[in-house]
């Protein structure tokens, strides 16, 4: 005879259930995991492949592959050229442009402020070109005394100011000459004469100037807008190669090296690259600006 308390409980059967459904949850489906493998061999690659370079780049045989491949393809995940080669399909692209459209520039970036604050001991702001201009939108200050005069709100010369020439290097040429008529208003501003000809045409040096940053991908102000403070700013770049912010590292003169291979350089560049890739930027190197 079966006694009642030897029954197993209702609840006890639950928690069973839960545990079981917890233990799968965590191991996961392995065919997903080798589907994934796919997708990110075909996404390192950067260009349509066959099926045995696929593959062979996803650790797997062809056979193995190929099942996975075919299932991908029907949903749309995948599509394949005549040449028989897998490349993102159109399914891909519509997940692509939901994420790109939760995306935020200032939160994407604020994960890297204070990391690199701690990594460089210096302040770290962040600038968008706003509608007055390069604006500050975001500063974090270093724990050493400095005195920058910089704050929240702050509107830079795009010709006097480091993340001003940035901003300014990485406008399209139709909306630069516009913006710098109203450098006179900024902090540190010049009247627009100084850096346009009367056509709207940018004078030598100034756009000598502005090429040497995206082709150097950095600018530096030394001592400037601010007396005995170096800054340093890079640009930080969306998914269609538009400039979506600057970010910048300042310091005391003396302080730490201002050269852009230089350790703090190098920090700043990889956190700008960083974030520009959460922003689905494809190359975040130096390149041509869009409208130039």
């Amino acid at each position: 005879m079966t006694r009642l308390h030897d029954m197993p409980h209702e609840a006890d059967k639950a928690d069973e259930a839960d545990d079981g459904a917890k233990a799968q949850a965590q191991r996961g489906i392995q065919s997903l995991d080798s589907t994934g493998a796919l997708l990110e061999a075909l996404l390192e690659a950067a260009r349509p492949l066959p099926l045995g370079d696929l593959a062979r780049l996803a650790g797997m045989p062809a056979a193995k592959a190929f099942p996975h491949l075919v299932s991908l393809q029907k949903i749309g995940l995948l599509a394949r050229d005549a040449q028989g080669n897998f490349f993102p399909g159109p399914l891909s692209l519509e997940l692509g442009l939901a994420a790109l459209q939760r995306l935020s520039p200032l939160r994407e970036a604020e994960a890297e402020v204070a990391p690199l604050v701690e990594a460089t001991g210096l302040s770290v702001a962040l600038a968008v070109f706003g509608p007055l201009g390069p604006t500050v939108v975001r500063l974090e200050e270093s724990s050493r005394p400095q005195h920058v005069s910089l704050r929240i709100g702050t509107v830079l010369s795009m010709v006097h100011t480091a993340i001003g020439r940035v901003c300014a290097a990485h406008q399209p040429a139709d909306t630069l000459a516009g913006a710098l008529a109203m450098d006179a208003i900024r902090m540190e501003g010049v009247q627009a004469d100084t850096v346009l000809h009367g056509d709207g045409a940018l004078r030598h040096d100034y756009a000598a100037r502005l090429r040497q940053i995206r082709a150097d991908g950095m600018d530096q102000a030394l001592g400037r807008p601010v007396p005995g403070i170096n800054t340093l700013a890079a640009p930080v770049f969306n998914h269609a190669g538009q400039l979506a912010l600057v970010m910048a590292v300042m310091g005391s003169s003396g302080s730490y090296d201002t050269d852009f291979a230089g350790e703090v350089g190098q920090l700043l560049a990889a956190s700008a690259r960083r974030v520009s890739w959460r922003l689905g930027a494809i190359d975040t190197g130096a390149g041509a600006v869009p409208g130039r």
